[in-house]
């Protein structure tokens, strides 16, 4: 047998307790943490409706707004931020996505310069 293919093998007897408890709290945190984010996510439109409430609260129109007339469909919201995209586009200039290459007829530059003056060990004559 070849050594290499020994040395690649896969060794249970290396596994010891604390890599098993390092591993599963691992992917228990990870699984928490995302059980935890799906939460937050589904609260998010409850919290922003109650910051809604208390704006219109402070400004007197409570009771004439129900919520239901202030949330937005998902079609809104696609028409919405496609205008959007649109509008901040037409911003944006227009561009040629051309290339222009010119040759410089100068060859002197100051990095040139100091790069060939970095190595002058070599070009020295005794």
């Amino acid at each position: 047998m070849n050594y290499f293919t020994l040395a690649i093998s896969w060794d249970w007897s290396r596994i010891n307790g604390f890599g098993l408890t390092a591993g599963i709290v691992g992917i228990i945190i990870v699984f928490l943490a995302l059980v935890l984010l799906s939460y937050i996510y589904r609260a998010l439109p409850f919290v922003l409706h109650i910051k809604l409430r208390s704006k219109l609260r402070k400004e007197g129109k409570h009771k004439d707004a129900n919520l239901e007339d202030l949330s937005m469909t998902g079609e809104v919201n696609a028409a919405i931020s496609m205008a959007l995209i649109l509008y901040f586009d037409e911003i944006h200039d227009l561009e040629s996505n051309m290339l222009t290459i010119k040759k410089v007829s100068k060859l002197y530059t100051p990095w040139s310069t100091r790069a060939a003056s970095m190595n002058t060990y070599f070009n020295k004559r005794k």
